[in-house]
């Protein structure tokens, strides 16, 4: 595909291709470990808890979505204080050609922006170019769990990294991220966004 790369934030307009490139994975990577995948109910749920408190970009070469990142809540309680979760996804036929390296920059400057504590990743630990990608931006390995996950007959460690974002405690930059949160319920009968991929790694690269 043609085209300069442009990373930009995500419409509602791009949450079906968001899908198509998570659901591939599903199909096919052990990057994530569920086995269900996401509804188009579940993922405008999911793109509404973000609210526009919590980015979500997309890049797009040509007219085409060919990847995917965002930051999300890992756990209220971290959520609260400062600490959100990345997830970073691109397009199969789009490897090693440095979009998920320009994805998670974004982020990151993003989380900068909003006067973030730290940035958290959770990795499958058979996903060395996530790892990689991580650790070249900064990211320290700060817990690895065996055998907590499982897929296509095998089990698998979860491999968590943190970026810090600063030195000494942001209180009023995370008190004013949080005051900016909204905590959406889905309608009735909607699953909670990630029933399907709850602790489950995020990041296809």
């Amino acid at each position: 595909m043609k085209g300069e790369i442009i990373i930009r934030p995500a419409g509602s307009t791009d949450l079906a291709k968001i899908n198509a490139i998570f659901n591939y994975y599903v199909a096919h990577s052990t990057c994530v470990w569920t086995t269900v995948p996401c509804s188009e109910a579940e993922r405008a749920a999911w793109y509404e808890e973000h609210d526009g408190s919590m980015p979500v970009l997309v890049a797009e070469a040509g007219g085409h979505v060919i990847g995917w990142g965002a930051l999300g809540s890992f756990r209220t309680a971290y959520t609260l204080a400062g600490t959100l979760e990345d997830s970073v996804y691109v397009h199969h036929d789009f490897h090693r050609q440095g979009i998920g390296s320009r994805l998670l920059s974004e982020l990151i400057a993003a989380a900068r922006r909003m006067g973030l504590r730290s940035i958290l990743a959770n990795i499958s630990a058979d996903q060395t170019p996530s790892i990689r990608l991580h650790e070249k931006f900064g990211f320290q390995k700060v817990a690895h769990l065996r055998q907590v996950g499982q897929k296509f007959n095998q089990r698998f460690d979860a491999v968590y990294l943190q970026l810090l974002l600063a030195a000494s405690e942001p209180a009023a930059g995370n008190a004013a991220f949080a005051s900016q949160l909204t905590i959406v319920h889905p309608p009735r009968g909607v699953p909670e966004p990630g029933r399907w991929a709850e602790q489950s790694p995020h990041h296809a690269l």
